[in-house]
């Protein structure tokens, strides 16, 4: 997938711009505020019609208006042209529409138009709770397949109507038996997908770790559920007296996590900042190329500030791996122009330089 052409009106800082992006690798240098996070978040919305930050709509509107547009124009792997247009209007909500017709519903769009992101944001897969990393595998597997995205929202709901009756003195044990079934079954099929994903992104994980590090440390990443030993049904009949003196579900896939661990010890304990923003780039190239293989298509890669805490020796094999040919476009916010450039000079990658100051963006 390469994004030829970007236009963008009234977009967070990024009053109004127009852009094209005829190379592989587009890199965008600036001051820390200038507006090259929002360069890369535009190109995320467009993907995935949301920011890739703890951001609304609203709150990705300029200041100075009461509206925003994002309008790409897209060429696949196979040569086929496509414009993606995304509008939102304080007040009035958001319209999409891909080759001038509107989407029916917006999560028809996920998915085509494969997009991975590194960020500083990524840190909280490491630091904050298991919730978290739920939620990064619901996200991923919901993009891969759409069968997941059903499952999971009907999980959540019969888990939400099962926990209100759990908090009755006095439950219905029928209407228990049914939810538990339906629980059941949409829990089988969040374990099946969440386990097989966690299965095919640890190997590709630990060789992108060790190609970073210089294969100085060796990474692991566990699937952790009740489940993997336990069938579904028995675990829920094992907490059944827990479930309704709690009055809520203690046991199921949404207790399930992630565990990380370089060296066999937990990475957000014992890892330094450098290893654990390493295995984070190792886990979202991974990602990558599980989108790939599952699309046909090579999504466009967005680096955002990815290089503090790394030393110079991560960096550069950072920027060697990713100009390799297993990628495909690739868009980078750095605040140091100079070791940006130094580094892509020396791999002979040709690249476009864009230089952002205060929501301003001009080619270098």
């Amino acid at each position: 997938m390469h994004l030829g052409k970007l236009s963008i009106i009234g977009f967070k800082n990024i009053r109004e711009t127009v852009l094209e992006f005829p190379l592989r690798i587009n890199c965008f240098v600036g001051d820390n505020g200038a507006g090259k996070t929002n360069m890369i978040d535009a190109v995320h919305y467009l993907s995935v019609c949301r920011s890739s930050l703890a951001m609304s709509d609203a709150q990705c509107v300029n200041h100075d208006r009461d509206f925003f547009l994002l309008d790409g124009q897209y060429r696949t792997d196979g040569g086929r042209r496509e414009t993606v247009v995304c509008t939102f209007r304080k007040g009035g909500g958001k319209t999409l529409k891909r080759n001038s017709k509107e989407y029916e519903k917006l999560s028809e769009h996920i998915g085509s138009f494969p997009v991975v992101i590194v960020s500083p944001a990524d840190s909280f897969l490491v630091t904050d709770a298991a919730e978290e990393r739920r939620r990064y595998m619901n996200s991923f597997l919901s993009q891969l397949e759409r069968g997941y995205l059903a499952a999971a929202v009907k999980y959540n709901h019969i888990l939400s109507e099962r926990n209100k009756l759990l908090k009755d003195p006095l439950p219905r044990k029928d209407i228990l038996e049914i939810l538990d079934l339906q629980l059941v079954e949409a829990g089988n099929v969040i374990h099946e997908k969440r386990a097989e994903l966690v299965g095919r992104l640890a190997p590709l994980a630990g060789e992108f770790y060790a190609e970073l590090s210089g294969d100085r440390e060796k990474v692991t990443l566990e699937y952790r559920s009740e489940l993997n030993t336990t069938p579904f049904e028995e675990i829920l009949a094992r907490s059944a007296e827990r479930d309704r003196t709690m009055g809520f579900t203690t046991s199921g896939v949404h207790r399930d996590d992630l565990k990380m661990k370089i060296g066999g010890l937990a990475l957000r304990k014992y890892g330094s900042q450098g290893q654990q923003k390493s295995f984070l780039i190792a886990l979202k190239l991974a990602q990558y190329i599980l989108v790939c293989e599952q699309n046909g298509e090579k999504p466009i890669l967005l680096l955002d500030d990815v290089f503090d805490k790394l030393d110079p020796g991560r960096v550069a094999n950072l920027l060697s791996l990713v100009a390799g040919g297993r990628f495909g476009q690739i868009f980078i916010s750095e605040c140091s122009r100079s070791r940006l450039e130094g580094i892509l000079t020396g791999l002979g990658e040709g690249y476009s330089l864009f230089a952002v100051r205060n929501g301003e963006v001009e080619k270098i």
